[in-house]
């Protein structure tokens, strides 16, 4: 397959779809069973990256279900408020989802789901507009949506297929989540979807939750099965495969090049997000016309700069944040 970075200059942003919800975690370190006091947010992957992608002067555009209350308006107007094109589709059938988020420790953080039959989760093929997709450079989803629900996960391939047709750019954000389902059923969901990308991110647990059977024996810098289910992703036609490495960095493999770059040594205070950031970041990069190595680096600098704040996307950083932080931080106090 042609690199599809090639096709972008012909099309305008990025389009994604799939569940956000409202988000409560705990303000100080320690169990829930004695926290006495949350604070109330929105999250959600597909959101993430959106928000992230506009704050880094991309245009996005995301697409989701939520409930008919209060919850769902929040979700809707914190979105909209960070430049995001919102197409929100209100539910009065279906709550708006919930995540709990705890630190039981300074070096742990839990999240707890409450999203069982919850309006993002009814998402289907019919709440796709016409010509939303066809008019974006890049689809992408993850590999959360597909296991919602039988009608969600047609949504997404429904979505695949129309980017497909019209030359749009898919990419893929493996996220698996074992709350959602187990390996076992979830491999052949996210193994087909994956294959149908031009573009695939994911650790190297998850590149094996699509192929359990990869050969741990090939040579490579990077964790062995990763690299294994890379060339298989690229048989099937994929572009790129980018491994996140968390603090090791990252590494995108093509089919006639491995391009790497390191990660930032940072104080970790929420690691919960980080990775949206990071494709935020990629993404954007791409859009730009960067590099492999410039646009791996900028990906590595989102993601670290998102673990340095509590939340889902509050720390995604502007252009600005991204300069400061790349030089090095500069004087900590702003005057």
């Amino acid at each position: 397959m042609t690199d599809p970075r090639l096709r972008v200059a012909a099309h305008g942003g990025v389009v994604t779809l799939g569940e956000t919800m409202a988000l409560m975690r705990t303000v100080e370190i320690g169990s829930l069973r004695h926290a006495s006091a949350m604070a109330l947010g929105v999250g959600g992957a597909e959101s993430n990256v959106a928000i992230g992608l506009r704050r880094l002067g991309a245009s996005a555009s995301w697409l989701g279900r939520v409930g008919d209350d209060s919850l769902g308006e929040r979700a809707l107007r914190e979105i909209r408020a960070e430049g995001v094109e919102v197409h929100g589709i209100v539910d009065a059938d279906a709550p708006t989802g919930l995540m709990v988020k705890e630190r039981p420790s300074a070096a742990s953080t839990a999240v707890h789901y409450y999203r069982t039959g919850s309006a993002g989760s009814r998402l289907r093929p019919e709440d796709l507009p016409d010509g939303w997709i066809e008019r974006a450079a890049i689809l992408h989803v993850t590999g959360i949506t597909p296991l919602l629900s039988t009608s969600a996960r047609e949504a997404v391939l429904v979505a695949v297929d129309r980017a497909t047709a019209a030359g749009v750019t898919v990419s893929v954000d493996i996220n698996y989540r074992s709350a959602l389902a187990p390996v076992s059923v979830a491999g052949p969901i996210l193994r087909e979807l994956a294959e149908r990308a031009d573009l695939v991110f994911g650790g190297a647990e998850e590149f094996a939750v699509l192929y359990p059977a990869a050969s741990t024996t090939a040579a490579s810098e990077i964790d062995p099965s990763a690299a294994e289910a890379a060339a298989l992703l690229h048989a099937a036609g994929v572009g790129q495969v980018v491994v996140k490495q968390g603090p090791g960095g990252a590494t995108v493999l093509t089919p006639d090049a491995v391009v790497a770059a390191p990660g930032f040594a940072i104080d970790v205070v929420d690691t919960v997000g980080a990775g949206d950031a990071f494709v935020a970041g990629y993404l954007s990069a791409w859009l730009d016309g960067r590099g492999l190595e410039d646009t791996l680096r900028r990906a590595n600098a989102c993601g670290a700069i998102a673990c340095l704040v509590p939340g889902d996307w509050e720390a995604a950083p502007t252009l600005r944040d991204l300069d400061r932080f790349l030089d090095g931080g500069g004087d900590p106090v702003r005057r």
